[in-house]
C-alpha cells in the first residue's frame, strides 16, 4: 500500500508499505552482487515534482544466508520505504515501480515487479 503526505507547501514525503506474509521476507534495497534480487524503486521522470535524494528503508535484520554464502539484509511482517519529493505543481501523481522477491527458510518466489501511482493533493 502507499500514500503521500505534505510536508511543506512545496514537498511531500511517500510511504510504500509492504505487508509480507508470516514466514517470508523481502530484501532491502542494500544488498551485494551475488545473492538474492534487492528491493529496487524506479519513479518515472515528471515535470511536476523532483525526488529528493533516495528511497529511504528502516534498518533491516541482517543474518548469513547459506544459500547465497553472504549476508544478507532483509524485512518481516511489515516494512516502511519513504521517498522525498519536492513538488513543481500542487497536485500530480507520484509514478512508477518496485521489483522486489521474496523468500522463506526453504525457498524464494521469483522476482516480481508492481506498479505504483500514488496522488499528491
Amino acid at each position: 500500500s502507499y500514500v503521500a503526505k505534505k510536508t511543506s507547501k512545496n514537498e511531500a514525503t511517500i510511504y510504500i508499505k509492504a505487508s509480507i506474509d508470516k514466514g517470508w521476507h523481502i530484501y532491502s534495497q542494500n544488498l551485494k552482487p551475488g545473492g538474492p534480487t534487492k528491493t529496487i524503486f524506479t519513479f518515472a521522470p515528471s515535470k511536476d515534482f523532483t525526488l529528493v535524494g533516495k528511497t529511504i528503508e528502516p534498518k533491516a535484520i541482517t543474518e548469513y544466508e547459506k544459500v547465497f554464502k553472504m549476508n544478507v539484509s532483509y524485512f518481516e511482517d511489515e516494512v516502511v520505504f519513504q521517498q522525498k519529493i519536492k513538488l513543481n505543481k500542487a497536485t500530480t501523481a507520484v509514478k512508477g515501480s518496485v521489483e522486489f522477491m521474496v523468500c522463506n527458510d526453504k525457498s524464494c518466489l521469483p522476482p516480481a515487479e508492481v506498479s505504483l501511482s500514488v496522488p499528491v493533493k
